[in-house]
C-alpha cells in the first residue's frame, strides 16, 4: 500500500488515497485507488515506503526522480529488467505555496511543480493528479549493479563514450557506465564491462551528504557525462545541499553548462537552493574526491604509429577522467587505442603520443569529437 493524490472535481479539494498495484508481480501493473485516507494537509508525516526492487531511471539531458526511482509509487511499472520506454506514474508531494498563495505540489518522478490552473484543468476524469510530464518516456534499469568499496579491491568507473576516430563508420550512441574491478596486486581484471547505470554503496560515516536517508549513490549516463564534461571543460564543481530536505543537488543539461548560484532541488522541489558562489553541483563530486588519486594524472611514456598497423581496423578515444578511481596510483591521461586483427584486439592501451597519417593527434580535439558522437 502507498499514498497517491486525487482531485475531487466537486469540491476542488486534493485528497490523499490509499493505493496498490493490481498486478505488481508481472507486466505493467495498474495503480488502483483503494480508499480515501484524508484530505491534503491532514496526512501525518510518514517515511516513504520502498519496494524490494529498486530501479534507476533517467531521460535525455536529465536524471529523473533524484537519480533513483525506487518508491512504492513506481513499483510495478517496469515490464523488463531494462528499457528505454518506461512511462512512470507521477509521485506527487506537497511543496509549499505559489507566490499568489495557492497550494503547490511537486512531482518527484518527473521533477516539475503542479497546481496551476492549467494543471487542474488537465486532471483526467479519474481525478488522479498527474504532472504535465507524465507521458515522458524514460530509460531504466531494474536491480542495477551495486559496487561496494573494499580495501582489497581496485575500482575504476568511467563514462563510456563512442570513439572519436575509427577505421569504420562510427555510430553515435548514448553514454554508458564502464566499470573496472580488480583485486589489489592481481593484473587480470575481475570486471571490465559497460553498464546502463550502476549504484555505489554509501556509508554515512563518510559524511559526504547531509541526509541520513542516503544509503546509495546512483551513477547514471547523464550524470556521468556532465561530470566528465565539467572536468574536461574546466567548470567549477561542488555539491550543494537542499536546506529543506537535506538531499544533494544535481545539475544536468543546460544547468550544467554554466556555473550558477541558485539551484533547484530535484528531490523536494525547493527552488531556492543557494551555493557559495557559482558552481555546477553534482553528488558525484564528493564521491570522486574521497579517493586520494582521483585528481592525479600522468601522461604515459608510450607512443604508437598507426602506420605500423596498416590495413588493420582501429578505434581511438581521448582518455577521460574517472568518475571513481580507488587505485593507489595516478590515472593515465592520453589517447586510448584499440587495434584489431581478424576480429581479435591486438592493441588495447593508453598512449601519450599517437601518430595517424603522419600527424600527431591532439587529445582535446579527440575529446570534442567524442562529445559530438554522443547522443544526449
Amino acid at each position: 500500500m502507498f499514498f497517491s493524490r486525487k482531485l475531487n472535481s466537486e469540491t476542488g479539494q486534493v485528497e490523499v488515497w490509499e493505493c496498490d498495484w493490481s498486478d505488481p508481480g508481472t507486466g505493467m501493473a495498474k495503480k488502483e485507488f483503494i480508499r480515501k485516507h484524508c484530505d491534503e494537509g491532514q496526512l501525518e508525516v510518514v517515511p516513504e515506503q520502498y519496494s524490494a526492487a529498486s530501479a534507476i531511471c533517467w531521460a535525455p539531458g536529465r536524471t529523473i526522480g533524484n537519480i533513483a526511482v525506487n518508491s512504492e509509487e513506481v513499483f510495478g511499472s517496469f515490464a523488463n529488467k531494462a528499457g528505454e520506454n518506461a512511462i512512470l506514474p507521477c509521485h506527487i508531494v506537497p511543496c509549499g505555496k505559489f507566490r499568489n498563495g495557492a497550494d503547490r505540489w511537486y512531482c518527484k518522478t518527473h521533477q516539475i511543480h503542479w497546481g496551476v490552473k492549467a494543471d487542474i484543468a488537465a486532471v483526467p476524469q479519474s481525478g488522479e493528479v498527474t504532472c504535465s510530464n507524465h507521458l515522458m518516456a524514460m530509460s531504466y534499469v531494474v536491480d542495477p549493479l551495486e559496487l561496494d568499496f573494499n580495501d582489497f579491491e581496485e575500482i575504476g568507473v568511467w563514462c563510456s563514450l563512442p570513439p572519436a576516430m575509427a577505421s569504420k563508420p562510427i555510430e553515435p550512441r548514448a553514454p554508458k557506465i564502464h566499470v573496472h574491478k580488480r583485486f589489489t596486486g592481481v593484473g587480470k581484471k575481475a570486471l571490465d564491462k559497460d553498464f546502463d547505470a550502476i549504484v555505489c554503496s554509501y556509508n554515512q560515516d563518510l559524511g559526504l551528504f547531509a541526509s541520513g536517508e542516503i544509503t546509495q549513490i546512483q551513477i547514471t549516463p547523464p550524470a556521468a557525462f556532465e561530470f566528465v564534461k565539467s572536468i574536461e571543460e574546466g567548470r567549477l564543481m561542488s555539491c550543494v545541499t537542499c536546506k529543506k530536505c537535506g538531499y544533494p543537488h544535481l545539475d544536468l543539461g543546460s544547468f550544467a553548462n554554466t556555473p550558477h548560484a541558485k539551484h533547484f532541488c530535484g528531490n523536494c522541489g525547493n527552488d531556492s537552493v543557494w551555493s557559495d558562489g557559482k558552481i555546477v553541483s553534482t553528488p558525484l563530486k564528493p564521491l570522486h574526491d574521497q579517493f586520494n588519486n582521483s585528481n592525479n594524472y600522468v601522461v604515459p611514456e608510450r607512443d604508437v604509429n598507426l602506420a605500423n598497423y596498416a590495413g588493420l581496423d582501429f578505434e581511438l578515444w581521448s582518455s577521460t577522467p574517472a568518475v571513481l578511481w580507488t587505485a593507489d596510483r595516478p590515472q593515465e591521461k592520453g589517447i586510448h587505442v584499440h587495434i584489431y586483427e581478424g576480429g581479435r584486439r591486438v592493441v588495447d592501451d593508453t598512449f601519450g603520443r599517437v601518430i595517424h597519417n603522419g600527424k600527431e593527434l591532439d587529445r582535446h580535439e579527440l575529446w570534442q569529437q567524442m562529445a559530438k558522437n554522443t547522443i544526449y
